[in-house]
């Protein structure tokens, strides 16, 4: 299988501070990838560099074989990745469907049947449609999050923290709905502190550490490693 994603030696730098450590990992087209570890260890810096947001200080991002480093956000949207942030971000001010429209606002074609897939997708939304974004509950707001990401058209779509501050029922919808996006065939790199259903998700798992990769396998692998049971899922033997 092929990967969509090859992430070769990254270093990420804040000011004085190296955020990042040469990692290396793969993202296999079609497939759902996660990065889980504690705040500070680097998930959201590596996802922002990818998607251009933060400037690589060294190493190699390439995406369908062709080099990310140095490629401007919008020219890497256009290539076909995406991010979905943390904390959600919806333009509160705006109604659910000019959110969803601005999520595809470097597309010049006609966004109906797009729209059309998101709403099935999200049948909350198309009930909500013209209410503000800021009126809608948190998972709501998440959902319209993942939804405008999706009008981009990605072929590969990033995930900060999408759990974040919701209800345990709540949560479980959102990775219902990851995997239904999968399923359809959009590749997912998902960065999320709820380990537990992280691994469940995932095809594939790493463990980041202060800046390093410190572990990887299957999502199924890492979810009965004892270390990882320890240190993420409040579990001991």
């Amino acid at each position: 299988m092929s990967n969509i994603l090859e992430v070769r030696d990254l270093d990420v730098r804040y000011g004085g501070i190296l955020a990042v450590r040469g990692i290396s990992f793969d993202v296999p087209e079609g497939k759902i990838v996660t990065l889980i570890g504690a705040n500070g260890a680097g998930k959201s810096s590596t996802l922002r560099s990818i998607v251009g947001l933060e400037k690589a200080a060294g190493g190699s991002i390439r995406f369908q074989g062709e080099e990310q480093v140095g490629v401007s956000t919008e020219d890497i949207v256009r290539r076909g990745i995406t991010l979905v942030p943390e904390g959600r971000r919806v333009f509160v001010n705006l109604t659910v469907a000019e959110n969803l429209k601005l999520g595809a606002y470097m597309r010049k074609d006609d966004l109906t049947d797009d729209l059309k897939w998101v709403y099935g997708l999200f049948p909350r939304l198309e009930e909500r449609s013209w209410q503000s974004a800021g009126t809608l509950s948190g998972g709501e707001q998440q959902m319209l999050a993942i939804a405008r990401a999706l009008m981009s058209r990605p072929k590969l779509i990033m995930m900060d923290e999408p759990s974040l501050g919701l209800a345990p029922l709540i949560v479980q919808g959102v990775f219902d709905i990851i995997r239904e996006i999968n399923r359809q065939g959009v590749t997912i790199l998902l960065v999320e502190q709820n380990a537990n259903m992280a691994l469940k998700a995932a095809d594939l798992a790493y463990v980041m550490e202060t800046g390093r990769i410190t572990m990887h396998g299957t999502g199924a692998e890492l979810a009965e490693n004892e270390e990882i049971k320890a240190a993420y899922l409040g579990k001991t033997k």
